[in-house]
């Protein structure tokens, strides 16, 4: 029986409202990064160069002059074909768009692709006019011109981006989700995001959001590729990454802070998704390591943030989840779930 080639995706979280990268011609740094979701829009203007591009399981081509966006909580990953591509990346909280905020969080474009975008005389000044605010908002001032305030530079980004996306919407086709697959995924998704680190299992989604548990665990078979208890630990082993190069806070306390209910479990689903027990990572990286992430470099996160791993196969549409996925048994996934995050009592 042929086996399936696995990949890994791993959950960012961010705290900065705008992360910025530019890279020119020839850079080291090719725009070339592993499967990641978070909360926040993803944007890329490709300059030059070829680069394939994925949200979900729509694959697109970008070339010089073309926009990627990917919408919150969307899968996406980028494949740099020479390495030698000129880029400009942005991720966006979208809370800094107020009059799209509805639409970013409830719905969704046909394909992430707006070919020849950045061909736009008005796109292309807005790209760099914001590219310009956010460095100048990290560039200490050296007094050789008048420089705006952090105040005028964060108008003048709203500003930017409310312009930017009424321009780029608009040649988008774009729908909202009434309710079906992509509106339940989304909610899911934001719950364990927000609740990972408590009792969660199954049940607990099927209670709170009122959708049954196989309908749920069926989700992330056939639309993300995920068992569900692989993402709930890649949730809890990426907060728990945080906490050993970002604290002094001992294992047990970790395992316990991310939701584990015993530092056996927690060691164990730590050590297959980092490939060393939680005390060797941090040893290896230093207790005083930063604790949070810049764009720096997509390679560098994929060092630290944990990995879960997807089929990278998508099943054929009618196409039944296996037995795994769909009802878990006695002994399967939802009651494993559980018993590996059970709340802990306080003593």
């Amino acid at each position: 029986m042929p086996t399936t080639k696995k990949r890994s995706v791993f959950f960012e979280q961010r705290t900065v409202e705008v992360s910025f990268r530019s890279a020119e011609n020839g850079s080291p740094a090719g725009l070339t990064c592993s499967p990641h979701l978070h909360r926040e829009l993803e944007l890329v203007y490709l300059r030059s160069g070829r680069v394939e591009a994925f949200a979900d399981a729509t694959r697109v081509e970008l070339g010089p002059g073309d926009v990627f966006l990917s919408f919150p909580n969307q899968i996406h990953h980028y494949r740099s074909f020479d390495r030698k591509e000129s880029y400009i990346l942005f991720i966006i909280k979208p809370d800094l768009i107020p009059d799209y905020l509805e639409l970013f969080l409830h719905g969704l474009p046909a394909s992430p692709l707006i070919a020849g975008a950045g061909d736009s005389p008005r796109i292309n000044t807005l790209l760099y006019l914001l590219l310009d605010a956010e460095k100048r908002k990290k560039e200490p001032d050296d007094g050789t011109e008048v420089c705006p305030t952090k105040g005028d530079l964060d108008r003048r980004r709203r500003g930017y981006l409310l312009a930017l996306f009424a321009e780029l919407l608009p040649r988008m086709e774009l729908s909202m989700l009434p309710g079906g697959d992509g509106t339940s995924l989304r909610a899911i998704v934001s719950y364990c995001t927000e609740h990972f680190a408590e009792n969660l299992s199954l049940s607990t989604l099927e209670s709170e959001l009122h959708l049954n548990k196989y309908y749920i665990s069926h989700l992330f078979s056939t639309k993300l590729g995920l068992r569900f208890n692989d993402y709930v630990n890649s949730l809890r082993i990426n907060e728990a990454c945080r906490l050993l190069l970002g604290s002094d806070d001992n294992v047990i306390r970790i395992s316990e802070a991310v939701g584990f209910n015993t530092l056996r479990t927690f060691n164990r689903a730590f050590t297959k998704q980092m490939g060393a027990s939680p005390t060797e990572y941090r040893k290896s990286r230093g207790v005083n390591a930063p604790s949070q992430l810049s764009f720096a470099s997509h390679t560098q996160q994929e060092r630290i943030l944990p990995k879960v791993y997807f089929q990278n196969a998508k099943p054929q549409s009618g196409e039944r989840p296996s037995a795994d996925a769909a009802a878990p048994s006695s002994k399967g996934e939802a009651r494993t779930v559980n018993d590996e995050t059970k709340t802990i009592k306080e003593t």
